[in-house]
């Protein structure tokens, strides 16, 4: 198994288990019952960043009102769990089709490798998933905010002879409401069929 991936299932472990210490299940009414997600009862505000989309354009938390967002964390040079991630919340998505606009999520891609990850380069990478998908990059210092905010783990590797590194990261995918706060949480490995049934029982129940 790539290093890549069994550091990304180890984190994705890791923030699930910190997440499930720090928030607690609804005791009433009953939470839904979910495959794979870990929903929050107590929704986490996310913290105040300001990064760029792969238009050039602000995101910040503003951005992620007004819908549902798996906000997701990676770089166009993973090899493995980023471009798998991105088509399995492509397949998400189109089996989500059925829902009101208003429940159909967007997915955004923040980047965790800003200095390859323009938004040039960032553009065509998601949007051959999905033209709908965000890319979203941005200075280290800006990206860091959102993902120390989240807990979210990121690891730079050396660079090898002709300047090529890999970014180890966590494979989570977060679930952002439509007030912009965290209200759920995907630890991997992840499948379309499992994460789509969730979301519906997630957002039914909110």
């Amino acid at each position: 198994m790539p290093r890549l991936l069994i550091a990304t299932i180890i984190l994705a472990g890791t923030i699930a288990g910190i997440a499930a210490a720090q928030y607690f299940r609804r005791a009433d009414p009953a939470p839904p019952e979910l495959e794979r997600a870990a929903m929050f009862a107590v929704t986490r505000a996310l913290p105040e960043f300001a990064l760029i989309d792969h238009a050039g354009q602000p995101f910040g938390p503003g951005r992620l009102r007004g819908q549902w967002t798996f906000l997701f964390f990676g770089f166009v040079n993973c090899p493995d769990v980023c471009p798998t991630t991105l088509a399995t919340l492509a397949a998400v998505r189109n089996s989500l089709a059925d829902l009101p606009g208003d429940r159909q999520p967007a997915v955004a891609l923040v980047s965790v490798d800003p200095d390859r990850d323009t938004p040039d380069v960032l553009a065509p990478y998601v949007t051959h998933f999905d033209r709908s998908f965000t890319g979203v990059t941005g200075t280290r210092e800006s990206i860091g905010v959102l993902t120390d905010g989240l807990g979210v783990a990121v690891m730079t590797g050396p660079a090898d002879a002709a300047g090529n590194y890999s970014v180890d990261h966590t494979a989570a995918i977060f679930l952002v409401d439509p007030e912009g706060r965290v209200a759920a949480l995907f630890s991997g490995p992840h499948e379309a069929g499992t994460i789509a049934r969730d979301y519906r029982r997630i957002v039914t129940a909110r």
